[in-house]
């Protein structure tokens, strides 16, 4: 069934088995990942027979803040929902779990990145797994239960499987600029998406940041935030950056943690290859979701000739975005850099595993591909040996085409229906 415009809540999540699995051995289960992303009705779906909490709600807040051991007395399990809101928690729920270590007891949500918080880190450590929900992936916008494998997109191509689409419009422009949070694909226009877009942004800079960090000149955060949209997929200056709106550098990079704890962008570090010397070594900054990124650069249609060239960097984020969602379901553990040396060959992402091995993903906003296109992955390849595994440039085409040794281009719309293939087969 396809859910209409008016149920978000119906698609579905593809991260449940990994949270269910979790839940089946360990104390404290926490589903992270930003605001309206989904978080509260899964974990509503997974409560079973816990109590369900919401910090959202003043007076279970102000009970949070005042006695935490007490609220957490009174509940053999429970769903704690936005537990970011009351840290201190954190620690009666270590006492609880300390006395009594059942599995999943706690399942706590959490719009900011708990992780990276010592006190979290201190206090639950060894007693909780981490679990990130992002905004809809393609995948689950097709409202269909993924077939055995079909989670395992990025597993897939280290197995030496290449992708080819099926058949079907790509519709890629609409997707690009929707986005994938479950709010705003529910909105009918693109005009009111991106006023939910705004607002959203709003209430995470009026709230939600001012409750995680003690921010002075919060009121530079818009500007800010509107600035590192017009930089989405280059190069970090944090100094040029901060001196266009009066603040230093050590000054932007804290905020920039405080945007990327939020799950609104990711700061993507360089490969750290072999030929150190001859590689850029500065991270890229790239936003999460290409729909809020359209937003903030007010794209709500590139059809006019002066808004094509603006489509390259939301394709690169929207490609980031579904890379990103891969990472939290499949069945290894990822590391995503990008690839750049001094003669400016590049390859926007390069996926690598624990033991090495690499896929390098080139992203093109263009339905024909090129031999030139893939210079880049050659010479990542060239660099990584027996250890490159892929190279694909996503472009907005039909067919996946073969472009030398290990190297295709792969159409763009394989993010959402593709087949897999072995190689040769």
């Amino acid at each position: 069934m396809t859910p209409s415009a008016t149920s978000p809540n119906l698609y579905p999540r593809f991260l449940a088995p990994r949270i269910e699995e979790a839940l089946a051995d360990t104390p404290v289960v926490l589903i992270s990942g930003p605001r309206q992303s989904g978080k509260t009705t899964l974990a509503k779906q997974l409560a079973g027979t816990r109590t369900y909490l919401t910090l959202d709600h003043e007076p279970t807040l102000q009970a949070a803040l005042d006695d935490p051991v007490g609220l957490v007395r009174n509940y053999d399990a429970f769903v704690i929902d936005e537990i970011q809101r009351a840290p201190r928690l954190l620690l009666a729920i270590k006492q609880s779990v300390d006395a009594d270590r059942r599995p999943g007891r706690f399942l706590l949500t959490g719009s900011a990145n708990l992780m990276t918080l010592p006190m979290v880190a201190d206090s639950l450590a060894g007693r909780i797994e981490n679990q990130v929900l992002l905004p809809l992936s393609q995948f689950e916008l097709a409202a269909v239960e993924p077939p055995s494998g079909m989670a395992g997109w990025i597993d897939r191509l280290f197995r030496g499987e290449i992708p080819h689409a099926v058949t079907g419009r790509s519709e890629i422009v609409d997707r690009v600029l929707r986005g994938g949070y479950p709010e705003a694909v529910a909105r009918p226009t693109p005009r009111r998406r991106q006023i939910w877009a705004r607002q959203y942004l709003e209430m995470l800079i009026q709230r939600d940041i001012r409750d995680l960090a003690r921010l002075d000149k919060l009121e530079h955060l818009p500007r800010l935030l509107a600035m590192l949209a017009q930089v989405s997929g280059q190069l970090c200056n944090f100094s040029q950056l901060g001196g266009q709106i009066g603040l230093d550098h050590k000054t932007v990079s804290r905020y920039l943690a405080v945007f990327e704890q939020m799950f609104l962008l990711q700061r993507v570090p360089a490969w750290a290859g072999t030929a150190l010397g001859q590689l850029i070594k500065t991270p890229k900054l790239q936003f999460i979701d290409s729909g809020l990124l359209a937003a903030l650069l007010e794209i709500s249609d590139i059809s006019p000739l002066n808004q094509r060239s603006r489509f390259g960097p939301l394709l690169e984020s929207f490609v980031f975005g579904e890379l990103l969602k891969f990472c939290t379901w499949s069945e290894r553990r990822y590391a995503m850099s990008y690839y750049r040396d001094k003669s400016q060959r590049e390859v926007d992402f390069v996926i690598e595993d624990s033991q090495g091995n690499v896929v390098g993903i080139e992203v093109k906003a263009a339905a024909t591909v090129g031999s030139g296109d893939f210079s880049g992955l050659r010479q990542l390849a060239s660099l990584t040996g027996s250890h490159f595994a892929a190279g694909l440039v996503l472009y907005d085409g039909d067919i996946t085409l073969p472009f030398g040794p290990n190297c295709w281009a792969v159409p763009l719309k394989s993010l959402w229906q593709a087949k897999f293939r072995e190689v040769g087969a």
